[in-house]
């Protein structure tokens, strides 16, 4: 294993490097925050990808893989989905807008009362996929090292945590370029091929398995409507997705780069259950489906192939929680904490606000190792969090991206009625129950047409600033520095 070891902790150190490389470069909010505004296609593309593609999609896809066969792709597949749909129909207008987050979003739209609330329910997702992602570390260090559930977790963490705070999203987007690379290669291009072959082929897996695992609706209509609902709709309005939106620097970039990065995730689902199916083949006893990646890898792989393999593994897992981390941090400090101290950051402040978003970057991280430490449950935290996003969040900002009589009563009322059904309703059916995000979805839309309605439709000067803002008219608020940074190339 003196090889595969090698392997990670190179890969480790790289990571560590470009996050002090990224804080050389990292001297403003719009730098920090969104890699300031100027990502080209293949670096958009490739950190999209890595965001979206985390340890649940690829151990978890494994997993489904083994448990259902083909059909198991169905959850990546709709995340895949979800992105192809952001990208084509309103990555454009979301990348206009020029924000930092989504609760920014709703008060442009609004008039300015949404955002607390929504930027609570946001902290709290962001919050739970950060942790799930980091309790993810214990699996790997598991098997590369035999290592501590708690230790795993502090190492994996730490170095997130670490190239996170020192550089932010340049920092981020240099180190998720690096994981895209090593994903597609140690999953699609390594691991794919081995399972498949060590399998006996395709063939030869048909032969061995029910005829239920090359079923593409295997898994069941109900799974399959509840990952769109859940995962699709979710990549529509979360804030570690959008965060990404607003780092392309143009219309185009958004939407072409944000589609090749879906696609590309389509292709990676059914990779994920391929594996899984040829994983069942070869240990079809395995005391859990989530043991599959980790077994086909430690079994089946060559010395070095294997480290690699092991190295994409970890790094779907550190795109994910460092995405997640930097959107829980800038949730936490510009649509929550600014907020309740009345704090309107000036011209003049911005120098300031890195530190103070560097600081929430560190602070938010130590609080998401220690909740990955005391919990065990990855699937019902996950669960929660995405219930909540869809069930409170989902209906006020599409509502407020398509339909123009939207009040800010309106979504204020959606996102209470939703949040708290879901909430209620989950501890009524149960937390991996289908019908809180089914209910709670429902008691949102009404929520929210039925006050829009009945109150006053919004001011014409805020519509009217609004759709200056979407037609990408109105300036950014930000500094000289901010100006300068634009001007300089875009990165390739």
């Amino acid at each position: 294993m003196a090889v595969d070891y090698l392997v990670i902790v190179v890969y480790l150190a790289g990571m560590l490097a470009m996050g002090w490389w990224g804080m050389r470069r990292a001297k403003s909010k719009s730098e920090f925050l969104v890699a300031g505004r100027r990502l080209g296609p293949a670096m958009y593309s490739g950190t999209m990808a890595a965001i979206v593609l985390g340890g649940a999609s690829t151990i978890g896809g494994v997993g489904l893989g083994y448990q259902y066969g083909l059909s198991g792709a169905w959850m990546v597949f709709t995340i895949g989905l979800g992105l192809l749909a952001l990208s084509v129909f309103f990555s454009a207008r979301i990348a206009r807008l020029k924000v930092y987050t989504v609760s920014e979003m709703l008060d442009l739209r609004y008039g300015g009362r949404a955002g607390v609330i929504s930027g609570l329910v946001m902290w709290a997702y962001t919050l739970m996929l950060a942790v799930t992602s980091t309790i993810a570390y214990a699996t790997i260090f598991d098997v590369l090292f035999d290592m501590n559930r708690t230790l795993a977790i502090v190492l994996g963490g730490s170095i997130v945590v670490a190239y996170s705070t020192l550089g932010g999203m340049w920092s981020i987007t240099l180190t998720d370029m690096v994981q895209f690379v090593v994903k597609t290669i140690g999953v699609l291009l390594l691991l794919l091929p081995v399972a498949v072959v060590k399998a006996g082929g395709f063939s030869e897996m048909k032969a061995q398995l029910p005829t239920e695992y090359f079923d593409p609706l295997g898994i069941g209509g109900e799974t399959i409507f509840t990952y769109v609902l859940i995962y699709t709709f979710g990549m529509l309005i979360g804030q570690d997705i959008w965060q990404r939106v607003f780092t392309a620097r143009s219309d185009r970039t958004a939407r072409w780069g944000g589609t090749v990065a879906g696609t590309y995730c389509l292709a990676y689902a059914v990779a994920g259950a391929v594996i899984g199916t040829a994983a069942k083949v070869l240990y079809p006893n395995l005391a859990s489906a989530d043991d599959a990646f980790a077994t086909i890898v430690k079994d089946e792989l060559p010395i070095g192939v294997r480290g690699l393999v092991l190295a994409a593994a970890l790094a779907a897992v550190m795109s994910t929680s460092s995405g997640a981390l930097i959107a829980c941090a800038t949730v936490a400090n510009n649509d929550i904490w600014a907020r309740l101290r009345g704090i309107v950051p000036t011209d003049g402040e911005q120098r300031d606000e890195v530190k103070g978003n560097r600081a929430f970057i560190l602070l938010m991280g130590l609080a998401v190792i220690a909740t990955a430490i005391a919990l065990n449950d990855v699937v019902q935290a996950l669960t929660v969090a995405y219930n909540l996003l869809v069930g409170g969040l989902l209906v006020p900002i599409l509502g407020g991206l398509l339909w123009k009589r939207g009040t800010a009563q309106g979504a204020l009322a959606s996102v209470a009625v939703g949040g708290l059904a879901v909430i209620g309703l989950m501890a009524a059916y149960g937390i991996l129950a289908n019908e809180p995000v089914y209910y709670g979805l429902l008691a949102s839309l009404a929520a929210y047409v039925a006050v829009s309605l009945t109150t006053r439709p919004t001011d014409a000067a805020v519509l009217a600033a609004w759709r200056e803002r979407l037609a990408g008219r109105a300036p950014e608020p930000g500094t000289a520095s901010e100006t300068v940074s634009e001007q300089v190339p875009a990165a390739q």
